[in-house]
């Protein structure tokens, strides 16, 4: 990104998810910047002025009359995201989608008929992103395990867990074969998003397990309910390649014919026992050499800030003609078209194979 100025994004819509990219701009104010928030009444408005101190408007219009800012991001309920979208792309205005950008494969279809060939939008899809797994596709991306044939994913949810297959298979727009089942067993379920419940009690949790058959490989998705929260459940990602594999962060791997070692993603974690550098993230190694970097020492991220973070800063970088894409449109509707496909099977009992649509490349 760009050192002369800060990134400077509107939003659409004040709910938690716009507090979140508000929270992250105060933090990294020489990075990032706010034009305006566009909230339904005063009264709501008033409370975003006092709370983040940056201005608020009843319309989109109104917010870019004020000062057009390089991005908006509609920050609202999946059903009103196309719409949101749709205006802002008429304006000229380029936009940094939530995930998903439509909600049903309907909306996709309609979303990309209508703005699909506009090069003004993009996702919002942080995950691969994230230092841990931007390590590991980095590994990936070298060649270090081979040519990948098969992802494990349990971590998070339906698109968000199918974009780090795709990106770690490397696999592209074409047929998806997916088979899915659900089953149920006690869980306690005692931390959600609003805090620690005081409750220990054992209630029915759903594990949903899918195979995803590309043509680039084979993806397994294993997700339980409330498992981003839940600390009574791990999170675990395995990817095969054709010459060894990565499980979390040991890689094992063969140096030659006779010789198969294994090594460990390290990460330096400041701020521990006597580290007065601050509690943070500063990288991630593999073998002696640095695999991924924390840009944003000093402002303590947590590493799905970093993810965000990093999102938000290529989104300017982009639209300041100064890097690729961030997480192109066409990517956010093929994650969705195969999370919809694994809620199909579940409802169906059968296996679902989606079709190529009108987005692939």
């Amino acid at each position: 990104m760009s050192s002369q100025s800060a990134g400077r994004f509107g939003l659409v819509g004040s709910g938690w998810r716009s507090e979140f990219f508000l929270r992250l701009a105060r933090l990294l104010p020489e990075r990032l910047s706010v034009s305006g928030v566009v909230t339904r009444s005063r009264e709501r408005g008033a409370e975003v002025e006092a709370a983040w101190g940056v201005p608020t408007f009843r319309s989109v219009g109104e917010m870019l009359a004020a000062g057009r800012p390089e991005f908006v991001i509609p920050s609202v309920p999946w059903p009103v995201t196309p719409e949101v979208t749709k205006e802002l792309v008429g304006l000229g205005m380029p936009v940094l989608a939530e995930t998903p950008p439509a909600a049903d494969l309907d909306g996709l279809r309609d979303l990309w008929s209508a703005v699909g060939s506009s090069g003004l939008v993009q996702v919002a899809e942080q995950y691969s992103y994230m230092p841990g797994h931007a390590a590991r596709l980095a590994l990936v991306r070298e060649g270090v395990i081979g040519q990948v044939t098969s992802v494990q994913i349990s971590s998070t949810h339906l698109y968000h867990a199918v974009s780090l297959i795709r990106h770690l298979l490397g696999a592209g727009f074409g047929e998806t074969t997916v088979s899915a089942r659900s089953f149920t067993a006690p869980l306690a379920d005692p931390l959600s998003r609003d805090g620690w419940t005081g409750d220990s009690t054992p209630k029915e949790a759903a594990t949903t397990i899918a195979t995803l058959e590309f043509a680039e490989g084979m993806g397994l998705y294993d997700f339980t309910d409330n498992q981003w929260w839940n600390p009574l459940r791990a999170r675990r990602i395995v990817v095969r390649g054709s010459l060894g594999e990565i499980v979390d962060d040991h890689v094992v791997r063969l140096a030659d014919p006779r010789t198969p070692v294994e090594s460990r993603l390290t990460r330096r974690q400041t701020g521990i026992d006597l580290n007065l550098e601050g509690r943070e993230l500063d990288h991630i190694s593999f073998d002696g050499r640095v695999v991924y970097r924390n840009d944003h020492r000093g402002a303590h991220f947590s590493e799905d800030d970093l993810a965000v973070v990093s999102l938000l800063c290529r989104m300017t970088s982009w639209c300041r003609g100064e890097a690729p894409e961030p997480y192109s449109l066409a990517d956010g509707c093929q994650d969705h078209l195969v999370g919809l496909a694994i809620g199909e099977s579940l409802r169906t009992g059968a296996a679902v194979t989606t079709g190529r649509e009108a987005w692939a490349r």
